[in-house]
């Protein structure tokens, strides 16, 4: 089972469905784009959800290392909102259902933390475990951002993993629970979301939209992105008007747009998200076509005949 002394149950399990999809995004030492952050954050504030549990903090956190904020005003304090490791039951923007593993990465009890992370997908029953991460990258913005793909989904890592190293990596807690995942054959993908370096700093929203997209390919999920992409063309409108003013800056973009394209051309992925000019449709326009099918399968509703 798991630890109960690291995971408190808000919501008695037994009331939880089982069999649902488990999506985390855990903050670390490389939130580059500010991905995680923002996917957590657009997640929680978009979507309807009821909270499963949250982990002990008094276990988890070195508070000397990273000390939560406390609001001042004037002579006392009025506000203190502790850290937050919380699992969560999600419905997507279709309403299907979803577990949600989100907030901060534990500074100790990796190994404990890591089975009690399993026991509640076995208690679950958990049907596929999907995460997110992203670190620095020197790619340009004005390409289409990749992702590096672990896990032992192959139908996922096919389709998508536009980088494959052989490497020694820093290691997460969400490594950690792949690996112990892996060695169950329980299915799991673990998105890193490679960011241009020179935005690493920033929180870009078209990082965040990708990180979504993976998690929509390894599920089926589906998830209301239209103001992350609004907010993704204001902020590289922004970004071509600094271009235009620093001739340096431009060197390097072109001289990763050409590195980018030359790699891009010697592995070539196309991706089954994009249409046939190679853009992502919204949620919008995936939902209506979604509906549409669904509606064709009604009883009642012709099927097509065989040749």
């Amino acid at each position: 089972m798991f630890d109960d002394r690291l995971f408190r149950e808000a919501l008695e399990l037994s009331e939880v469905p089982k069999g649902l999809p488990l999506v985390a995004g855990l903050t670390g030492f490389a939130d580059a784009g500010g991905v995680v952050t923002q996917v957590n954050k657009y997640l929680l504030d978009a979507l309807e959800s009821t909270r499963v549990g949250t982990f002990n903090n008094d276990e988890l956190i070195d508070y000397r290392a990273r000390r939560p904020l406390f609001q001042f005003e004037e002579t006392h304090l009025t506000e203190y909102e502790p850290p937050r490791l919380s699992l969560d039951l999600v419905h997507d923007e279709l309403d299907q259902p979803f577990l949600f593993l989100s907030g901060y990465e534990p500074d100790f009890r990796w190994e404990a933390m890591s089975q009690t992370i399993l026991g509640l997908i076995s208690s679950l029953e958990v049907s596929t475990s999907s995460w997110v991460h992203a670190i620095p990258m020197p790619v340009p913005h004005t390409r289409s951002l990749g992702v590096t793909v672990s896990g032992n989904r192959e139908d996922v890592t096919d389709a998508l993993s536009v980088w494959r190293p052989t490497t020694g990596v820093p290691g997460t807690l969400m490594h950690l629970i792949e690996f112990r995942l892996q060695e169950q054959e329980h299915p799991t993908a673990g998105f890193v979301v490679l960011v241009p370096h020179y935005l690493a700093d920033t929180e870009f929203p078209d990082a965040a939209v990708t990180a979504l997209q993976s998690v929509t390919k390894a599920t089926g999920l589906i998830f209301p992105t239209d103001s992350l992409r609004e907010a993704g063309r204001e902020f590289v409108t922004g970004i071509a008007k600094q271009v235009e003013d620093n001739q340096e800056l431009e060197k390097l973009i072109a001289s990763l747009e050409k590195r980018h394209d030359s790699y891009m051309e010697d592995n070539p992925i196309p991706s089954p998200l994009t249409d046939a000019d190679g853009e992502v449709p919204s949620a919008d326009v995936i939902a209506s076509e979604l509906q549409d099918f669904l509606a064709k399968r009604q009883p009642g509703a012709s099927e097509p005949s065989e040749s």
